[in-house]
């Protein structure tokens, strides 16, 4: 058996060449990424003999474009959001994988029948639904805390600094659910100039109390150090935090926004095959359901919803933490790749813009 070889780094550009035993896999980092060493890597390496060497990144898809138009791939395999999947698939920069490819489920259902509706395309896999919600830090507020996304914007009833993801993708969405806008309605007003200016006028009333988080294991140091009362985050690093952590937080639901995580396998990987067998491991139906044992994130095949027990402590149902549950369904939104793919660079522009002003 080789020896498997897991290598967590800052991504600066991986300025390294895996040797010809192992594949490269560039994910998040924290507790999303031990979630798939645990689930994904480990039993891979002892069915296979091949080694995954795994690094983190702040965002993964937009390192596999740099890589491309450089013409230096050293990803193997990367875990992207939805609208870079897309993005990266129409600019011929991913390999393609295909429904086909990929095993039924261990009940035998087949892959097309099994994955949840648009978790995989030519060219991506999903491996989990995970949200943006927010939480908070229940020692700041013993009198009850915060229960609607509109009480995140509320800094006379609530106050404290809050921590915020920093870019657009989310935070408008969410500025305008909590100024009122029907989570049905959000994308069709932030497709106008009004919605937009309307979002970041929400933003505007929270500014100058902004902590800006980069990476996902941020947000919830955030909280941890007492530098903000609540904060957006991934659902998964708030539950990691409260369940394995031990912290005193809570995670409101209501205005969460959702949306797939998917692997991706870039043009020119330099080792394609062992890539993509990596996938179809990872994105089988026992592997999924492996991976919320030690993370809240939901997976993305309907045979691992029965397989999803208790956190890896024993104790904890995972059920009432994952984003697909009916309770915190009642008010979420449904992130629009087609939405982002459409209007990501304008929106940035203008997040950037923002940002900049005093």
């Amino acid at each position: 058996m080789k020896k498997l070889l897991i290598l967590t780094t800052a991504l600066t550009g991986f300025g390294f060449a895996a040797s010809a035993e192992d594949i490269t896999v560039v994910s998040w980092g924290g507790a999303y990424t031990k979630s798939q060493v645990e689930a994904y890597h480990k039993p891979f390496t002892a069915k296979t003999g091949i080694n995954v060497t795994s690094v983190d990144s702040d965002n993964p898809g937009p390192q596999v474009k740099t890589q491309e138009e450089a013409g230096n791939v050293t990803i193997d395999v990367a875990d992207v959001e939805y609208s870079d999947a897309v993005r990266l698939c129409d600019e011929g920069m991913l390999e393609t994988i295909g429904m086909d490819a990929l095993p039924p489920g261990a009940d035998g259902t087949p892959a097309k029948d099994d994955f949840l509706p648009g978790s995989v395309t030519d060219c991506a896999v999903a491996t989990i639904v995970f949200s943006t919600n927010y939480g908070y830090d229940t020692t700041k507020f013993p009198n009850g805390g915060p229960t609607t996304i509109a009480d995140f914007f509320d800094t006379k009833k609530f106050p404290g600094k809050r921590g915020l993801g920093k870019r657009p993708k989310a935070n408008l969405e969410m500025a305008l659910m909590a100024d009122g806008v029907p989570a049905a309605d959000v994308y069709k007003t932030l497709g106008t100039p009004e919605g937009v200016d309307r979002a970041f006028k929400k933003l505007d009333s929270i500014k100058k109390d902004i902590v800006w988080w980069e990476a996902g294991a941020q947000a919830p140091q955030l909280l941890a150090d007492g530098e903000v009362s609540m904060t957006t985050a991934y659902n998964g690093r708030l539950f990691s935090a409260a369940i394995a952590d031990g912290k005193p937080f809570k995670q409101v639901w209501d205005g969460q926004v959702y949306e797939y995580d998917l692997f991706v396998v870039p043009k020119g990987a330099p080792h394609k095959d062992a890539a993509i067998e990596f996938v179809k491991f990872a994105t089988s139906t026992q592997a999924l359901a492996d991976q919320a044992k030690w993370i809240a994130y939901g997976p993305a095949r309907k045979s691992s919803a029965a397989l999803v027990g208790k956190f890896n402590d024993g104790k904890t149902d995972m059920g009432p933490y994952m984003p697909t549950n009916p309770e915190n369904m009642k008010n979420a939104l449904g992130s629009s790749y087609e939405f982002w793919v459409d209007h990501d660079a304008e929106l940035n522009d203008r997040f950037n813009a923002w940002l900049a002003a005093n």
